[in-house]
Order: C-alpha cells, then structure tokens, then sequence
C-alpha cells in the first residue's frame, strides 16, 4: 500500500483550496490510479528523476521509466554515476509531466527494494526492461539500441516500492 495525495487544481475553474491536497487515499498498485494519470505513466513520457548525487545535493536526469503493480522499473548502464548514487541512498523522486499541458503531472516518491543485474541468475529481467523502454520511448523493435560500443556495457534493473504518489491536472 502506499499514499495517493490528489491535489486540487485549476483546470475547471477558481476554487478555494486549489493547489493543496484535496483527497488522500491509499492504493496498493499504480494501476489503480484514474486513468488521466496512468496514460502518463503509459504513454512515453520522458521522467525527470531525482537522486541524491555524490555532492549530497539533488541530481536530476530524463529518464525512460517501466512499472509493474507497487514497482517502478528502472534501467540504468552499470558503469553511470546514477547507479552508484542509487545504491548510497535507494531514495528516489520522479516526476511526469504532459508534455502537452505543464499542469498535468504525477510524481512518485520510491525506494529501491532489488537491484537485478544483468548478468546475474535474473539478468533475462534487466534485459527485457530496458527492450521494453526502447520500444515504448522509440516504437522501435527490441534489442535496445543505445549500447556503448567503446564499453561492455551491462545494464542494472533497479526495483522501486511506491511510497507515495502525488497528483494533479486534466490532460
């Protein structure tokens, strides 16, 4: 289960309290969400992560993004700074915006809760996550195309618990 704050907004009109949390509950998969909010999670919205870098202060990259129930997926090179980062503080913050419509979002506070290398006894699972994200962000047909060819480069699935989902917006 983790907690679902739906903020009010302005989409039909002035209202008192817009822009606070207008209903809270709980859900136990990111599945359950309305569905103006899952088509960003469905649709190939690029996700600006936020992680705690080196420095300690937040790092914020674009990223391709999967989910699965209470998971969010993601797909990183072994070899980037984010991958260690992720690893000193699991903690992570992510956010959909519609490209569309800037008042219309989603963001979801997570925990990594399983690193899946490729190379290891599930690697097939780090393999297909980052093909599925190559054709939902490209429409282009599995093997994932952006290897580093100047390195062996081998991917790490990072397994996310939701803690908390925030949202707001019409499409």
């Amino acid at each position: 289960m983790f907690k679902h704050a739906s903020f009010l907004d302005v989409s039909e009109g002035l209202q008192p309290g817009q822009f606070t949390v207008g209903n809270r509950s709980e859900l136990s998969s990111l599945d359950e969400l309305p569905d103006i909010y899952r088509q960003l999670l469905d649709t190939p919205v690029t996700a600006v992560l936020a992680v705690i870098g080196g420095d300690g202060r937040s790092s914020l990259t674009p990223v391709w993004f999967g989910y699965h129930g209470d998971r969010v997926l993601l797909n990183f090179a072994d070899h980037r700074k984010k991958t260690s980062w992720l690893r000193d503080n699991p903690q992570v913050t992510i956010m959909l915006m519609n490209p569309a419509n800037a008042y219309h979002w989603l963001s979801i506070k997570a925990t990594v809760v399983n690193e899946v290398h490729e190379d290891g006894p599930d690697g097939h699972r780090a393999t297909s996550t980052i093909d599925e994200a190559w054709t939902k962000y490209t429409g282009n047909e599995a093997p994932y195309g952006l290897r580093d060819p100047s390195k062996d480069e081998r991917r790490v699935l990072f397994e996310c618990a939701v803690d908390s989902v925030a949202t707001f917006g019409q499409p």
